[in-house]
C-alpha cells in the first residue's frame, strides 16, 4: 500500500502540484483508487465527503491526459451542483497547470458565451452540471466524440436529484471505448444498478462507508423548536467558532436565520437554489475570506463547498437522512483536520435521530448549555403551557351553567356568568316581549251588550 504520493507512481510535475496544495501523504481512498485508475480499469469509489476523492480521480486522469496528448475535450466530469463543478474545475486547473492541461466549468446561473468559447476551443477537461451540458449539446457548442475519461461525482446526490435521465442521455452521446469512474458517498441499490449499466467490469473501492471523518466531534443537543435559534446565538459566540456552517431544511428559513445572527452582531450569509450565482459566489467568498464567519445554508451546499478551515458545523435542522449526515458533517475535519458537528432535536425530531444512529451504529453524545437543558420532548404543536402540564393532562374546563330560559350561560371574562354578576348580568339578559291574547269574536260581543 503506498505511503507517500511518489509511492503512486505519479510524474514529477503531478508530486510538485500536490505539494503546492500542502498535501504529503494521501489518504486511503487515493491509495486504493489511484493505482487502478492509473492502469485503465473503470473505478466505483465509495468513501465519506472529505476524504480526498476529488484527487484521487484527478491525478490519474491529469497523467493519463499529460502522456496522450491531442486535439479536443478527453475527460467530463460531471456533478450534481454548480458549486462543486467550480471547485473540481478549481482543483484540475491547479493540479493540471504544471502540465499544461486546460479545463472549463459548465454550469448554470452564468451566461453560455464563455463556456461556449471554452468549449469550441477544445478545453481538456469538462467539468459540468448534467442541465447546463445538455443545453450545450443541444446547440451543438460541446463535442464529446473524443471523450476519454468520464467521472459522476457524488453519483448518489444526482441520482437524489432526479438527474438519472439527463446522465443517460448524456452517456449516449459518449464514446463506448472509455474509461469510467463513478465516486459516491453513499452506495445504495440505485447507484449499483447504474454502475452494472456504464461500466465495466468496475473495482470497487469502499473506505469509511457511511461514517463521518475522523477528528469531528459529533454533539446533540436536545432542544425545543422555538428556542434553537437562542441556542445558536449562544453558541455561535463562543471564541472556538470561527467558521461556521449551519444547516436548514428550507431556503426561506435559511434567509431567515442569517437576518437572526446578523441581528446579534456576527456577520452572516446565506445560500441556497433561489439565489442567483452571483449572489451565491459572493456570499461563498465572504465565508471562505474570512469576512462572514457564519452561512447559512440548504442541502444544495452539503455537497459542493470545499473550504479548509471549518471549525463547526450545526445542523439546525436534523437531516433526513444518515447519508446527508454524513455529508454535512464533511464539511468539517477536512483532510485529516478536526471540526465539531452540532445537531439541534426538537421533540419531533426524535425519530429521525434515531434513525441516523441506527444508520452509523452508534449513539451521538448529548451535549447541554446551561439555561438550554433538555426542554425537547415536547412535539413542536404543543402550546409552552401544555408542555409544563405534559401529554397526559388535559386543561380544565370551566363547567358551562343553563340560564334561565334553556340556553347555555357563557362565562365572563372574570370567570362568571352573567347571570351571576348582578344587574350587569341582568341587562344582558334578554327577554321575549308577551304577547297580547286576542279575544275571539263571540267573547268580544257578549262583553258589549
Amino acid at each position: 500500500m503506498p505511503t507517500t504520493m511518489n509511492d503512486l507512481n505519479l510524474v514529477p510535475e503531478l508530486v510538485e502540484a500536490v505539494r503546492d496544495m500542502g498535501y504529503e501523504e494521501p489518504t486511503p481512498i487515493q491509495k486504493r483508487a489511484i493505482p487502478l485508475a492509473l492502469s485503465g480499469r473503470d473505478v466505483i469509489g465509495c468513501a465519506s465527503t472529505g476524504t480526498g476523492k476529488t484527487a484521487a480521480f484527478l491525478l490519474p486522469i491529469l497523467q493519463r491526459l499529460e502522456r496522450g496528448k491531442a486535439g479536443g475535450s478527453r475527460a467530463l466530469i460531471i456533478s450534481p451542483t454548480r458549486e462543486l463543478a467550480m471547485q473540481i474545475d478549481e482543483q484540475a486547473l491547479a493540479l493540471g497547470y504544471h502540465l499544461g492541461i486546460s479545463a472549463v466549468s459548465v454550469v448554470g446561473g452564468v451566461k453560455m458565451e464563455p463556456q461556449e468559447r471554452a468549449l469550441k476551443a477544445g478545453s481538456d477537461i469538462i467539468v459540468a452540471t448534467p442541465g447546463r451540458l445538455l443545453d450545450h449539446m443541444r446547440f451543438d457548442s460541446v463535442d464529446l466524440s473524443k471523450i476519454e475519461f468520464l467521472v459522476l461525482d457524488e453519483g448518489d446526490r444526482m441520482l437524489d436529484m432526479g438527474f438519472l435521465p439527463d446522465i443517460r442521455r448524456i452517456i449516449k452521446a459518449l464514446p463506448t471505448d472509455r474509461q469510467t469512474m463513478l465516486f459516491s458517498a453513499t452506495m445504495s441499490p440505485k447507484i449499483r444498478a447504474l454502475a452494472e449499466d456504464i461500466l465495466n467490469d468496475p473495482e470497487t473501492v469502499t473506505v469509511d462507508r457511511q461514517k463521518p471523518a475522523d477528528g469531528i466531534e459529533q454533539s446533540v443537543y436536545m432542544i425545543a423548536q422555538e428556542r434553537k435559534a437562542p441556542l445558536l446565538s449562544r453558541l455561535l459566540k463562543k471564541p472556538d467558532a470561527t467558521s461556521v456552517i449551519v444547516f436548514v431544511r428550507r431556503k426561506a428559513d435559511a434567509d431567515r436565520l442569517a437576518r437572526h445572527v446578523r441581528r446579534g452582531g456576527i456577520d452572516a450569509a446565506s445560500i441556497h437554489a433561489d439565489r442567483s450565482q452571483e449572489e451565491r459566489f459572493e456570499a461563498l467568498e465572504d465565508f471562505r475570506s474570512g469576512r462572514c464567519p457564519v452561512l447559512v445554508a440548504t442541502d444544495v451546499a452539503a455537497r459542493g463547498l470545499d473550504i479548509d478551515g471549518i471549525s463547526h458545523v450545526i445542523n439546525y435542522d436534523v437531516p433526513y437522512s444518515a447519508e446527508d449526515y454524513v455529508h454535512r458533517s464533511g464539511r468539517t475535519a477536512r483532510a485529516g483536520a478536526v471540526g465539531e458537528v452540532y445537531t439541534f432535536v426538537s421533540g419531533e425530531d426524535r425519530r429521525q435521530l434515531s434513525e441516523i444512529e441506527a444508520t452509523l451504529g452508534a449513539t451521538i453524545p448529548r451535549a447541554t448549555e446551561p439555561g438550554f437543558e433538555d426542554d425537547g420532548a415536547a412535539p413542536r404543536s404543543a402550546k409552552p403551557s401544555e408542555r409544563r402540564r405534559g401529554r397526559g393532562q388535559q386543561k380544565a374546563r370551566t363547567p358551562r351553567r343553563r340560564s334561565g330560559n334553556g340556553a347555555a350561560a357563557s362565562t365572563s371574562d372574570n370567570g362568571k356568568s352573567p347571570a351571576a354578576t348582578g344587574s350587569e348580568g341582568a341587562a344582558k339578559t334578554s327577554r321575549r316581549p308577551r304577547r297580547r291574547r286576542r279575544r275571539r269574536p263571540e267573547a268580544a260581543a257578549a262583553s258589549s251588550s
